[in-house]
């Protein structure tokens, strides 16, 4: 039982860093133009 006691507050803290993490990317523009990379290699720009 005291083990829960750690393993709760624990699992809490990285869901929250994992929520920062993704909201982060979300802000700075990770997942703006998920089309353009993949269409980006078949254009020939010699």
């Amino acid at each position: 039982m005291s083990a829960l006691m750690y393993l709760i507050p624990i699992a809490l803290l990285l869901g929250l860093l994992g929520l920062a993490a993704f909201l982060w990317s979300l802000k700075s523009g990770q997942f703006d133009d998920l089309d353009g990379a993949a269409e980006r290699i078949l254009y020939d720009d010699d």
